[in-house]
């Protein structure tokens, strides 16, 4: 349960009514749960920000609910859409959007109390899941190790050491702000969403998978998994949090990755410590009923070099240029950002 994004309140929402807010989106990255890792990547907050707007724009031509608002500038107030921040030649940080009410999630003899939770939520909440789509499974998804692939009706007795490519999208349901994220069966799901329909969900994160997977495409960009999630007001459901960006995402060109997977993948091959470290601390935290993993960890990541800063830099910003069509960033081609990534 880790952001990156800082987060401020201009109205807050009441039990009756949403409130209004905004994203800020900054240059820290976090992988594996850790939160704010030593660096940052100059230029991220920005290119995610684009990202994230020109899809929630793109959600609400195709008639998908979502609490975006629009952005807004460096010393200014004005509320404005993606193309009339990218005219006047500034790439936004910060996102403007409706609120809704976040109740807090106790944590007692080791589990979380949904009933408390929604006692408080009423008809205004932040629905506590992640509905994740897979278009692909990969070679290390955690898919592999928690499900068979008759489960999902694919013609195999074991996975494929492969990359499986699907020909529709598997959806499933985590938990949003347990320390852990943990998959949900969907009779688990539905308890956990409270009055929100969990098929109304499914259908939501298969028109948002659809929509960005066709966007990806005109940039030569395979669309592998993502997850969304949602707000419940007022008997709807609206897509919340920040969409179809390479943090949120998974998404690959020729064959190589250009999302946070690449920056995830160098810690498993250069500090394959900490990450070993990382996974025993929650493995002992599940074992123990212990909410915080990282009080556990006895490893701590270490700072990037400088050239694999800017090779991450280059790729969101390239990668965000060529998702949204434009010269939003200076940056590379976005075709030689996926060839320095691919040889970190």
């Amino acid at each position: 349960m880790t952001s990156v994004k800082e987060f401020r309140v201009d109205e807050p929402a009441t039990a009756e009514e949403l409130g209004r807010g905004a994203f800020v989106f900054t240059d820290d990255y976090s992988v594996f749960d850790w939160g704010k890792m030593p660096d940052q990547i100059p230029d991220k907050g920005a290119s995610l920000c684009t990202m994230g707007a020109y899809n929630f724009q793109l959600l609400e031509e195709n008639h998908v609910p979502t609490h975006y608002e629009g952005v807004r500038l460096p010393d200014s107030d004005e509320v404005v859409d993606l193309g009339e921040a990218l005219s006047a030649d500034a790439a936004p940080e910060e996102m403007v959007i409706e609120l809704t009410q976040v109740p807090d999630l106790p944590f007692e003899s080791g589990r979380y109390d949904y009933d408390a939770y929604h006692a408080d939520a009423g008809e205004n909440y932040l629905i506590p899941l992640e509905i994740v789509f897979r278009n692909r499974v990969g070679v290390g998804s955690s898919l592999r190790s928690r499900t068979d692939p008759a489960d999902h009706g694919l013609d195999y007795d074991t996975w494929p050491e492969e990359v499986v490519d699907l020909d529709e999208p598997i959806v499933e349901f985590s938990t949003k702000y347990e320390e852990q994220d943990r998959y949900l069966d969907r009779e688990a799901a539905d308890r956990i969403a409270g009055t929100a329909d969990i098929g109304r969900l499914e259908e939501l994160a298969r028109a948002v998978n659809h929509i960005v997977t066709e966007q990806a495409a005109e940039a030569d960009l395979v669309h592998e998994d993502g997850k969304i999630e949602c707000l419940y007001y007022d008997g709807e459901i609206r897509v919340a949090d920040v969409v179809g960006t390479f943090d949120e995402n998974r998404f690959s060109y020729e064959g190589q990755q250009v999302s946070k997977e690449v920056i995830r993948q160098y810690h498993k091959r250069t500090q394959p410590e900490w990450v070993e470290a990382v996974s025993e601390a929650k493995q002992r935290a599940d074992e123990e009923g212990v909410a915080d993993w990282k009080s556990l960890c006895v490893e701590s990541p270490t700072p990037l070099d400088d050239d694999v800063i800017q090779i991450a830099r280059d790729l969101y910003c390239a990668g965000t240029n060529a998702y949204v069509g434009g010269d939003v960033f200076d940056a590379p081609s976005f075709a030689e950002a996926v060839s320095a990534a691919s040889e970190l």
